[in-house]
């Protein structure tokens, strides 16, 4: 029978690992057994390239990891050797980890968990195909993931690039005026829309 020493070492552990991975916005979580030391070292780099931390986590501590960060669902998720990829970027672990899986027969996504919600394979995989905030040129997709402030955000930083670099940032631009302007305003909004048509 473990010992006190023992028990209070693993939740020590688990309390360490919970407040490493507290905050992140996005988790997805991979079985990586079968990767040669070459493949793993290349994906690690990838990851840290992009801030993505990642950690291989024994399923039991993952459960008590995560049901202490507030998570349930995931007991399927957890069997078989698992490892976590995490960031506070919501598109990174998603966009590397999914490139890996496919490139190195081995690996494999298991699911995740995408701002707040519990995630399925094809929701991860969905997510690493949104494109990067830099060069994303319409809401449509975002939209379908993530909450419109959060699309707000992202739209109206492209439109101040896009300007900063003389670039067309009208259209970019629209939903944030809408979702900033009060009810009121909401016709003065439309009444300036046609005049944002890009011109053929």
């Amino acid at each position: 029978m473990p010992s006190e020493k023992i028990l209070a070492a693993k939740q020590q552990r688990v309390e360490d690992l919970a407040s490493a991975l507290k905050g992140a916005t996005t988790y997805v979580f991979v079985a990586t057994r079968g990767l040669t030391v070459a493949q793993d070292t290349e994906m690690r780099a990838e990851l840290r390239k992009n801030g993505v931390k990642f950690e291989v986590i024994k399923n039991t501590v993952l459960r008590r990891v995560f049901a202490e960060l507030g998570f349930e669902g995931l007991d399927e998720v957890f069997k078989g050797p698992t490892a976590v990829g995490y960031s506070d970027d919501i598109i990174a672990p998603a966009k590397v980890l999914a490139k890996f899986s496919e490139d190195f027969e081995p690996m494999e996504i298991k699911g995740g968990i995408i701002d707040g919600k519990v995630a399925s394979v094809n929701e991860v995989i969905a997510l690493s195909k949104v494109p990067d905030p830099t060069t994303l040129q319409t809401q449509v997709a975002y939209s379908l993931l993530f909450p419109f402030t959060k699309l707000a955000m992202l739209v109206k930083a492209v439109a101040e690039k896009k300007q900063e670099e003389g670039g067309e940032a009208a259209p970019a631009a629209a939903p944030v005026a809408v979702a900033e302007a009060p009810a009121a305003e909401a016709p003065a909004a439309e009444e300036a829309a046609p005049a944002e048509t890009p011109a053929e």
